[in-house]
């Protein structure tokens, strides 16, 4: 039993032991103590308390006195409560120092807490980056279409920065301004001769006005001759147009077979009701003979009158074909009946 007791002894002082240095962070304060920026051991242990890891303060802390900034622990604390990033902050103010940029505080930390890269917004502001554009595609006056392929070089604007616009926000701006340099051309041999006035006329626009960036220069690297646009609206408006016609043509064509058809169904009905008529004829003679209107002399000089008119219609209709084939011989007479 006293060896059991004296183990857990042993083992609750090992943890009273690390819980002690965890709290009361000794190692921290001597290093304040060397590095000449003293901090009380009351300080660091009330970091430990609300959350604040002291090792990130007394690092930066010694970071920054070392480099001739003066920064307080509050600012330190305040910042990262706030979920900002300390480190990032005091080496872009070191740096800032160094560039001989006026870089307050207050303004690194909003820049930091806003979600950018404060560091790498200096390092921009004091050596501008170059932005790879996608390829622009204009159109010039005369219907040729070009392919241009920019570069531009921007520089970080620290005043602007929180609240400013981003790269991709340049980027189309630029194209935008691209695509009207060249379709102000009035031939596209003019872009290719002198490209410089595309960067020119669109660096003339300021085009960073809002953004987070200063746009230092606008570099012409491509410039390709792509389709001829103007061939190809003109081949298919006149593709459009043969297709109008075609389709009226075809419109009339099935309105002529439309009435042809109805003229033909009228001429059908007006057979039915000559074909009706004679039929009716016999049964009106048999009728007159019953009546006594039409004696049998009456009758066979309409038969006379009826067989000369078809000997009538078949001499014209064989003279008709003999001048057609070039013959004039008349066919014999018929006798009358």
């Amino acid at each position: 039993m006293v060896a059991v007791g004296a183990t857990i002894l042993f083992f609750v002082a090992i943890i009273l032991f690390f819980t002690l240095l965890y709290y009361f962070p000794v190692g921290l304060w001597l290093r304040t103590v060397a590095a000449g920026v003293p901090l009380s051991i009351s300080a660091l242990i009330r970091m430990r308390i609300i959350g604040i890891p002291p090792g990130v303060i007394v690092n930066n802390l010694v970071r920054s006195r070392k480099a001739g900034l003066d920064l307080s622990v509050e600012q330190m604390q305040s910042h990262y409560l706030a979920g900002g990033n300390v480190e990032n902050v005091v080496l872009a103010m070191i740096a800032a120092q160094r560039a001989q940029i006026p870089l307050e505080w207050q303004r690194a930390a909003a820049i930091d807490l806003a979600g950018r890269n404060v560091l790498e917004a200096l390092q921009t502001s004091v050596n501008p980056k170059v932005i790879e554009t996608p390829i622009f595609q204009g159109v010039a006056q005369n219907g040729i279409q070009l392919n241009v392929k920019a570069r531009i070089t921007v520089r970080s604007n620290l005043d602007r920065y929180v609240g400013g616009a981003g790269e991709p926000t340049i980027v189309a701006r630029v194209g935008e301004g691209v695509v009207s340099a060249v379709g102000a051309a009035v031939d596209h041999k003019e872009v290719l001769e002198y490209p410089d006035r595309i960067s020119k006329t669109v660096l003339a626009k300021g085009l960073d006005a809002g953004t987070a960036f200063e746009i230092v220069s606008i570099d012409i690297a491509d410039v390709d001759v792509g389709k001829n646009i103007g061939a190809e609206l003109q081949m298919s408006q006149a593709e459009a147009d043969r297709r109008i016609a075609q389709a009226k043509a075809s419109e009339r064509q099935y309105a002529a077979q439309a009435a042809e058809q109805e003229m033909k169904a009228e001429t059908q009905r007006m057979r039915a009701k000559v074909v009706e008529a004679e039929a009716n004829v016999p049964q009106a003679i048999a009728e007159a003979f019953r009546s006594g209107n039409l004696g049998v002399m009456d009758y066979y000089r309409m038969k006379n009158i009826q067989s000369d008119s078809d000997m009538r219609g078949s001499i014209s209709t064989s003279v008709n074909a003999s001048t057609e084939n070039g013959s004039t011989t008349l066919p014999p007479p018929s006798k009358p009946s």
